[in-house]
């Protein structure tokens, strides 16, 4: 009888033993969630922007709620725009989001996510001039844009159609400048970026003529690489706009 006690309290502290150990396991893996390297431009409000210490944006509120969404965890880089594909394909980098326009040329060194904004560019000028109404007035001018984007690429290939010289600038600020204050007559870019900087800031900006395309902008990864990332990625940003989440982000910087 004494015998069959002490194999019973054996035998129960053998399986507290073991269930301590397996909630220490549970724990263990909780905390060591897959963490992504995530390359984003944080001279590019209101997608990415740095406020104090704190990066903020559509882009970065999206991102963090997408690796909520999907259980991984991320890591900001910032960086120039034009070095974030180079650094994806250095392996530095496994996530791009940066307002970052869907391209043929981009989609051979990258794959996108579903598209999650409808973008396109415009022209904008200094809000006193009264020349340039539209890209066909831009003849001989000097046009502002910012290197590695779709209005750089927008306005290089269209530059001797036009007749325009163009200067390209590493950030958008730097180019806004420019223009406002009358180093160049006109700048390209992305519609909704130059909208919240003139709702804003008021750089002494206005947008004229219709917009030049239609760009949507993706999330990317390395071509041929992390397809289960990327399909983590579409599915919490289908989830997202599903249960409002990205309507509410989204809405948070440009208004309903």
């Amino acid at each position: 009888m004494k015998k069959f006690s002490l194999l019973s309290v054996l035998l129960i502290l053998t399986l507290f033993i073991a269930a301590c150990g397996a909630k220490e396991t549970t724990g263990d893996n909780a905390s060591s969630k897959k963490v992504y390297k995530v390359g984003v431009d944080t001279t590019y409000p209101p997608f990415e922007y740095k406020d104090g210490n704190e990066y903020k944006g559509i882009d970065i509120d999206l991102i963090n709620a997408i690796a909520e969404n999907q259980d991984f965890k991320i890591e900001l880089n910032a960086m120039d725009f034009g070095g974030i594909i180079p650094a994806m394909q250095a392996n530095q980098l496994d996530v791009a989001i940066a307002g970052m326009s869907i391209t043929d040329d981009r989609k051979k060194v990258v794959d996108f996510s579903t598209p999650y904004f409808e973008a396109g560019l415009t022209v904008v000028v200094k809000k006193d001039n009264s020349n340039i109404k539209s890209v066909d007035d831009l003849k001989g001018k000097n046009v502002a844009v910012k290197k590695g984007t779709t209005g750089a690429k927008f306005a290089q290939e269209t530059a001797s159609k036009l007749g325009i010289n163009v200067v390209q600038f590493n950030d958008s600020p730097a180019m806004f400048q420019e223009v406002s204050n009358g180093n160049a007559d006109a700048l390209i870019e992305d519609y909704p970026v130059i909208s919240y900087a003139i709702a804003q800031k008021d750089p002494g900006l206005k947008i004229v003529g219709d917009r030049l395309n239609g760009d949507q902008y993706g999330i990317a990864v390395l071509k041929g690489q992390n397809k289960d990332l990327l399909g983590k990625i579409n599915k919490g940003l289908a989830e997202l706009k599903k249960d409002g989440t990205y309507d509410k982000i989204v809405n948070s910087y440009l208004g309903e």
